[in-house]
């Protein structure tokens, strides 16, 4: 916990802030270890204290050994104010993204003698170390082997809640604390939705089903996507599938420490593009993942500055989403290494055939 505290203290130093508020869940539990849902973070470069309520005073105490624990009254931006003047704090910086306007002027009203400065910090949980890497892999390992356990029971006439329910189910008894997300089962027209969370559709003949689904283990999440065909595919059906799997296997390899996100995601879309379906695939390619399912940088287009970096777990996940016919999405998690990447989603992506 002291190197992510020191990497935050320099990104202060950086920005020359005096202090720092930290309110994200996700980064709150990153750089101090508390996992409760209510506490703020306030960093200066001598000082670390977590502010939280009486519900969370003895937990805190345990997860953050590292932070003075405070514990707040009626009023949380009270105490804020309070250490802001007690430590002189002139520039402060604060997650704008995480802070409604209510809030903004509360703290507004609280740090009058303080400048508010506007802060993202996402990006400094981007790069994982060696525990993070080990609790991403098991939540990996998990969805893999849900998902093989799906594959032996699937069966024509079963419906898409049902399918969710047991991949949910199996992850559960593997160790996963809940779904990394709404779980996606699409089968038959709706595989063209590629958020198309389960319904009560039942398994039909000649469905593409795409499925995608993650753990989480500890915090830290995964994230999978297999396309299965119940009964025998048509020559399209098999065409638009390799035409994705093509792109898939294309964009991994192209995945490197140094790339421009949106260069790898340019290799993916340019396959499916001269295919001929450039314009059913509207998503990026993928996103990275850690405490949260979507995690900055993103392979998308549209980011046209980020590039990869070592030890990043990102996700690579072209797909083809034809309107009232059908779509196919093939997802792995790789980890970004200085010669490319390792996979880590195991599970076979040639096209499964269901035929029962």
């Amino acid at each position: 916990m002291q190197r992510r505290l020191e990497l935050l203290r320099a990104f202060m130093a950086e920005q020359k802030l005096d202090s720092l508020l930290v309110s994200k869940s996700q980064n709150c539990r990153y750089f101090s270890g508390f996992t409760g849902s209510a506490g703020v973070l306030f960093i200066t470069a001598h000082t670390a204290q977590l502010i939280t309520d009486f519900r969370y005073i003895e937990q805190a105490a345990k997860q953050a050994q590292e932070f003075e624990i405070i514990r707040h009254g009626n009023s949380m931006y009270e105490t804020i104010g309070r250490l802001a003047r007690e430590l002189n704090v002139k520039k402060l910086g604060f997650e704008t993204e995480y802070v409604s306007y209510e809030t903004y002027g509360l703290l507004g009203k609280a740090l009058a003698a303080s400048e508010l400065c506007p802060v993202k910090l996402d990006l400094l949980r981007a790069q994982k170390d060696q525990e993070e890497m080990a609790l991403i892999k098991q939540a990996v390992v998990i969805a893999d082997a849900a998902f093989a356990y799906v594959v032996d029971i699937v069966h024509i006439g079963m419906s898409e809640l049902e399918v969710a329910f047991e991949l949910e189910t199996r992850m559960r008894k593997l160790g996963s604390e809940k779904p990394a997300f709404d779980t996606i089962v699409a089968s038959g027209k709706r595989s063209a939705m590629p958020h198309g969370v389960a319904t009560d559709k039942l398994l039909e003949s000649g469905d593409f089903v795409t499925l995608d689904f993650g753990a989480v283990y500890q915090g830290y999440h995964s994230d999978m996507t297999r396309t299965l065909v119940m009964g025998q595919p048509t020559e399209k059906q098999r065409q638009v599938y390799q035409t994705v799997l093509t792109a898939q296997l294309e964009a991994v390899q192209a995945v490197k420490a140094g790339r421009l996100c949106r260069d790898v995601d340019a290799v993916a879309r340019d396959l499916i593009t001269t295919a001929g379906y450039g314009e059913y695939f509207g998503h990026g390619l993928g996103h990275c993942v850690g405490l949260m399912i979507h995690e900055e940088p993103r392979l998308s287009p549209t980011n046209e500055t980020g590039r990869l970096a070592e030890n990043m777990a990102v996700t690579v996940e072209p797909g083809i989403y034809i309107p009232d016919w059908g779509g196919v999405r093939i997802e792995d998690i790789v980890v970004v290494t200085a010669s490319g990447c390792d996979i880590l989603t195991t599970s076979s992506k040639q096209l499964i055939e269901i035929d029962r």
